[in-house]
């Protein structure tokens, strides 16, 4: 992978790392049609990118994280975070083995187009309502089906919260909050086992790939999530659900005709 690989990769997280279209899906498609090699560092690396992506939500709402005197605020944070790293740890080598199936992520695109085209419908609350524990843990919850590669964290979280009857808008931006804890434990835990397992680390080459795909996005993610609040606050998650169902019918289009594809 060179940089010019590495950049657009990162466009393609910043873009769809907080939209309900599945990151995971996208990183297929633009690798495969790069040709880029499923190496270890490649697959390191469409996890570590999402470094840039957690800084873009701290960037954009520091009054929350940063300036806040309310405890509990971090409280349901944890609580949230708290199934995922539990599901994640026990069944992390299941996990690893979905990442590998494409079909597995066609299918499931498919499905949450479904889902997201009739959601609107079944939970349209427009008053807002206070965030309890009771509620944040049942979004973490939500957060563990995200886990099946195509479903899409963010989807996953924001119709959990709306479920508990959150507006669109609040279940978002707990979306975006909640991904922080759990991308940066992601991230941090991919990062350590590619260097443990490594027999040289990381070259200087790679390093600079990894802070570049960082930075870039960093700046792609800051402006996607500024367009998905206006949008989805005006629009819903009707176009949503049309683009996963075409994407999930182009990949199960490509698996047909014998196009190999690999995630990283």
């Amino acid at each position: 992978m060179n940089i010019i690989q590495a950049v657009i990769l990162a466009i393609v997280e910043g873009l769809t790392e907080y939209l309900p279209v599945s990151s995971t899906g996208h990183m297929i498609i633009t690798s495969s049609l790069m040709g880029i090699a499923s190496d270890d560092f490649t697959k390191m690396f469409t996890i570590a990118i999402q470094f840039g992506a957690i800084i873009s939500v701290v960037v954009l709402y520091y009054k929350k994280f940063l300036q806040i005197k309310d405890w509990q605020f971090y409280a349901r944070l944890i609580i949230a975070f708290v199934p995922a790293a539990i599901i994640g740890k026990l069944f992390n080598d299941q996990i690893d083995l979905l990442l590998e199936s494409v079909w597995t992520v066609a299918i499931t695109l498919l499905v949450g187009g479904v889902i997201l085209i009739f959601v609107d419908q079944w939970f349209n609350n427009k008053e807002e309502v206070a965030l309890n524990y009771k509620k944040s843990f049942v979004i973490g919850l939500f957060q563990c089906i995200a886990m099946i590669p195509g479903v899409s964290r963010s989807a996953a979280t924001i119709i959990g919260g709306m479920t508990q009857k959150l507006t669109r808008k609040d279940a978002a931006e707990f979306s975006f909050f909640l991904a922080v804890p759990t991308m940066f434990a992601a991230t941090g835990y991919k990062m350590l086992k590619y260097f443990s397992e490594s027999e040289n680390g990381f070259s200087s080459t790679q390093l600079q790939i990894l802070v570049f795909g960082n930075i870039v996005a960093f700046v792609v993610a800051l402006l996607a999530i500024k367009f998905f609040i206006a949008f989805l606050t005006k629009y819903g998650f009707k176009v949503f659900g049309y683009y996963r169902i075409a994407l999930g019918l182009v990949l199960i289009l490509l698996l047909a005709f014998g196009v190999k594809l690999e995630i990283g």
